[in-house]
């Protein structure tokens, strides 16, 4: 098993405006960008298990060539700001992605 950890560069996430949040993974090299693009390995099913969402709420992924890297959008679970908002900024939901793992 390969950790995604071991295979991106950056693994973050933000605020893609007050409704959104948009997780970036970078990867270290092409040849393991490709691998997850051709495979689909990030994939809505994933996406949604991960952060205990229906499918409906994940707006779009998408692999960014240029920078070797695949953005996954989804809806925020609470609007940026608002009360009950943990996270203002957005920076802090990426967690889930460290952990996972991938037969590779």
């Amino acid at each position: 098993m390969t950790r995604l950890m071991d295979v991106a560069e950056v693994i973050r996430s933000k605020n893609s405006g007050p409704y959104e949040l948009t997780f970036d993974i970078i990867f270290k090299d092409w040849k393991m960008f490709r691998e997850f693009c051709d495979r689909n390995l990030i994939h809505h099913g994933l996406v949604a298990r991960l952060y205990n969402i229906p499918e409906k709420k994940i707006i779009n992924i998408v692999p960014f060539h240029p920078a070797k890297a695949i953005k996954v959008t989804i809806e925020r679970p609470v609007v940026s700001g608002a009360l009950g908002d943990t996270d203002v900024y957005g920076a802090q939901q990426h967690a889930p992605w460290l952990s996972l793992e991938f037969d590779l």
